[in-house]
């Protein structure tokens, strides 16, 4: 069976905003949203792949191998498809979809033999190999500067809790005991230093959408290189 291409155009239609707007813009959000799903489909990809590829490599001496081989190039597909919904619909990236398996002999051997000749089953699974890594440090930082950068803006709406409810005059940044016996603590107490906490993260809020977006930008090279249907 053979069937054209779903989708016959490409481009990043994405308009982005500006560099104050970013943080609370809706594109600024999917991207963000798109770091962060990653990683939960980047594990479950790389494991499937890795595990498929470890079976059908390791019974490759048999017959038994090739269909597991077979079925690691349906996943591949599999994840590339999601993954290019994925960068279509909070990127605004547009891939065209590769075209269907065509089996040229009849029966199961030839529908086999048709799946481990498919080079997008192979490029959609070394996609998963290769951007794992990524996925997780795209994660790792667009979590650390998005949760730091909010819990400091607003620091001074809540800075008030850790002088009631707890023995420091204010948030407490250091405590320690030099040696000579002096003991040494730092509090931020004072509307300056308040006022300095909040500007530190008003930086890391602006800064993460441009963080991001550059992160993102490996998977847009990575998703036409090796997704993008020919």
């Amino acid at each position: 069976m053979s069937t054209a291409a779903y989708r016959a155009t490409t481009g990043d239609h994405s308009i982005r905003p500006g560099f104050w707007r970013a943080p609370i813009s809706r594109a600024g959000f999917r991207e963000l949203g798109f770091a962060l799903s990653g990683l939960p489909v980047a594990i479950l990809g790389f494991s499937v792949v890795v595990t498929l590829f470890s079976t059908g490599l390791g019974l490759a001496v048999t017959m038994l191998g090739l269909p597991v081989l077979a079925l690691l190039t349906i996943a591949g597909r599999g994840f590339g498809a999601a993954e290019r919904f994925r960068i279509r619909t909070m990127l605004d990236l547009d891939l065209p979809d590769p075209r269907e398996v065509t089996a040229r002999r009849e029966g199961v051997w030839g529908a086999i033999t048709a799946r481990l000749a498919d080079p997008v089953g192979w490029k959609g699974a070394l996609y998963q190999f290769v951007m794992f890594p990524w996925a997780i440090l795209s994660f790792a930082l667009s979590t650390v500067f998005f949760t730091v950068g909010w819990a400091l803006l607003l620091f001074p709406a809540y800075q008030w809790v850790f002088g009631r409810y707890t023995d420091w005059d204010g948030y407490r940044v250091a405590n320690w005991t030099d040696s000579h016996g002096v003991h040494h603590v730092y509090d931020i107490i004072s509307p300056f230093q308040i006022a300095g906490v909040s500007l530190v993260g008003l930086l890391f809020v602006l800064l993460t959408p441009q963080l991001v977006h550059a992160l993102n930008g490996a998977n847009r090279l990575a998703a036409r290189a090796l997704l993008a249907g020919r």
